[in-house]
C-alpha cells in the first residue's frame, strides 16, 4: 500500500478594506474640525471663499480640493495647512499598521 501524505490546505488571504483615499481622510479631518468648533458648513464655506456644496462634497470625500481651496479652509478652521496634513498622514498610518501594511513615509500631493 501507498502512503498518502497530507499537503497543508493553503490559507486564504483575509479580505481587506481599501486604503482610504487621500480626499477622503482630508475631508473627514475637515469636518471633525468644523464639528468640534460647533460650525455650520455656510459659515465655514463662506469664510473660505467656497459654496456650502463644495465643502460638503469635500468633507464626505467625493471632491479632491487644490492647495489653494485646502489652505482656506485650514484658515477658516483656524489651523495651519501642516496641522492639517499632519493630522491626515497620522490617520492613514494608524490605519496602514492596523491592517499590517507596511508603514513608511506618507507621500503628499499638492
Amino acid at each position: 500500500m501507498t502512503t498518502v501524505v497530507p499537503f497543508p490546505r493553503r490559507r486564504e488571504p483575509e479580505p481587506t478594506r481599501p486604503e482610504p483615499l487621500w480626499r477622503e481622510v482630508v475631508g473627514a479631518q475637515l469636518r471633525e474640525e468644523r464639528r468640534r468648533r460647533g460650525e455650520r458648513i455656510a459659515d465655514v464655506a463662506a469664510r473660505a471663499g467656497v459654496s456650502p456644496q463644495y465643502l460638503s462634497e469635500i468633507e464626505r470625500g467625493r471632491k479632491d480640493p487644490s492647495s489653494e481651496v485646502l489652505a482656506a479652509l485650514s484658515g477658516a478652521l483656524g489651523l495651519r495647512v501642516l496641522d492639517l496634513t499632519q493630522r491626515s498622514s497620522g490617520r492613514l498610518a494608524a490605519r496602514a499598521v492596523s491592517v499590517g501594511r507596511p508603514t513608511g513615509p506618507v507621500a503628499l500631493a499638492a
